[in-house]
């Protein structure tokens, strides 16, 4: 796998190194020992998937607050995803910055996206699905979240947003 560090201090976009044949490819999707070597949550506890209906669906803002903050790794197995991570670490010189990168399912790329930070993102085609590794169950009394148009963060989604839950919509701003 090849990984590179984004802008934001800790998050990393993740690319399979295929090996190919005339069979097609096999590639390392998520190594334990990969993910030690350079100081990322290793601990998987739970996979989730995704689906979604409609482009321009929007989820998100979502993470975990302490004790239960939470690593992911995302990457979109049908479709394509415009995936947004945001720092939300006071300490962390990355604070309240946020970055977007294209998931699909041709690209192959996937997103790590380290404890502290607020994850989303916006479906780019009609019939998407996401999958996730995640660090931490879930803990409904420490499920939170910020509104995806914060003004503080401005971030710059692709699409006008054409499904958005009554959660995310009532999600507080920075």
């Amino acid at each position: 796998m090849i990984y590179t560090e984004t802008e934001l201090q800790g998050a990393f976009i993740i690319e399979p190194e295929l090996l190919e044949d005339d069979r097609g490819f096999f590639a390392l999707l998520w190594s334990r020992k990969e993910f030690s070597l350079r100081g990322l949550n290793e601990q998987v506890v739970q996979a989730n998937v995704s689906f979604n209906k409609q482009s321009g669906t929007l989820r998100g803002l979502h993470f975990q607050i302490e004790p239960h903050q939470e690593a992911k790794l995302v990457r979109c197995t049908a479709g394509a995803i415009y995936d947004v991570i945001a720092d939300l670490r006071p300490a962390s010189p990355t604070f309240r910055r946020w970055i977007g990168v294209e998931l699909t399912s041709r690209n192959r790329l996937m997103l790590y996206v380290p404890e502290g930070f607020a994850h989303g993102f916006q479906t780019l085609k009609d019939d998407t699905e996401v999958a996730y590794q995640i660090s931490e169950y879930h803990h409904p009394e420490s499920a939170s979240g910020v509104r995806w148009d914060d003004p503080v963060l401005n971030i710059k989604w692709p699409l006008p947003v054409a499904v958005l839950s009554e959660r995310d919509r009532g999600l507080p701003l920075l």
